[in-house]
């Protein structure tokens, strides 16, 4: 019988192993937060927000707990935590075990440096929650953008592909795709626009499109990964059918005034979204700066593209982890220069 499990339970985790259970899938869930785990084998995992499940059975265990071998691993700890994560798993893994990594960023090189490349893919998610409790998360997303785009690194359509949306389609919709790069870029982009931004002004989604600078900040996000990706020849897929990021791409004013209505009509769905490095802030644990829009800086880098809203995103990230200022709020909109084209 195959065995499959979701490590890391967080915000998104919580909500995909209530739904796994709740549609008579079977998945372990793998959490280090003892509190977490003992709250979903004694109560249930609990759904708010846009979706209501109360109390449903799930079975939930410790790192240390793992036992014998797992076929299937959904990885969704945060990068962070990898190095960690990493190590306990893979004695629990099989020669043809998959982990299929659905985490924020590019992460499916590191994850196969450690598991190896044969076991590894990757994916994307397309909605957002908040952890509240223990066993109980919140969905923010309207349920209609609960999609998932997966794949094979080298595009293949496979057997294993395959088992891994089954599981999946349980939560949401899967789809398979043969462009996974991207996809993942296209993601990193809704990453390091709405999520960055929240993450530098310690803000909503809501509250970024609702101000003129705000938005055009996260417009001047997109529009430096757009040429980042140009330059490394990677094609952007869409993650919702039919809005396309190459729209964040703008050469003056008018443009600009367009790519802020796109960002404002794409994310209307996820106004109550806080970023999830936002909720890290807020706990007092590291975020996932380095690996969603870090990637994006280190890339401009290497292909002669500049990144001064990423870095402006960055700086303020840290500041604040370093202990140099207080929790970031809309006053930190004053440290972006936007620069005229």
């Amino acid at each position: 019988m195959m065995r499959a499990a979701l490590m890391g339970v967080g915000s998104l985790g919580t909500i995909m192993g209530a739904l796994i259970a709740k549609n008579g899938g079977d998945i372990t869930l793998i959490d280090a937060n003892k509190a977490h785990v003992d709250a979903m084998n004694k109560k249930g995992a609990t759904v708010i927000g846009k979706m209501q499940l109360q109390d449903i059975p799930v079975k939930a265990i410790t790192p240390d707990q793992m036992e014998g071998i797992y076929d299937i691993v959904i990885l969704l700890a945060k990068q962070t935590y990898n190095a960690v994560a990493l190590k306990q798993l893979l004695p629990h893994l099989a020669p043809d075990s998959v982990v299929c990594t659905l985490q924020n960023g590019i992460p499916e090189e590191s994850v196969a440096a450690v598991i190896g490349k044969e076991r590894t893919v990757g994916g994307v998610v397309g909605w957002g929650a908040t952890y509240r409790e223990p066993g109980v998360s919140e969905l923010t997303s309207d349920v209609s953008a609960m999609r998932f785009e997966i794949g094979e690194i080298d595009g293949q359509k496979t057997e294993r592909i395959s088992k891994i949306t089954e599981i999946l389609n349980l939560t949401g919709t899967c789809v398979i795709v043969d462009n996974l790069m991207g996809i993942r870029w296209a993601k990193v982009i809704q990453n390091a626009t709405l999520s960055g931004m929240s993450a530098a002004l310690g803000a909503t989604y809501a509250e970024i499109l609702d101000n003129e600078k705000a938005t055009a900040c996260a417009a001047y996000v997109g529009d430096e990964i757009v040429q980042i990706v140009r330059k490394r020849d990677i094609q952007l897929e869409d993650l919702v059918p039919g809005w396309s990021y190459y729209s964040l791409a703008f050469a003056d004013e008018a443009g600009l005034e367009k790519a802020k209505a796109w960002l404002r009509e794409y994310f209307k769905p996820h106004r109550p979204l806080k970023a999830s490095m936002l909720q890290d802030m807020e706990k007092g644990i590291k975020c996932e700066i380095d690996h969603i829009v870090g990637i994006c800086s280190q890339w401009g880098k290497k292909v002669g593209v500049a990144t001064p809203a990423c870095d402006t995103i960055i700086a303020i990230v840290k500041d604040f982890e370093s202990g140099n200022i207080p929790m970031p709020t809309m006053a930190c909109l004053d440290r972006f220069e936007l620069q005229n084209k």
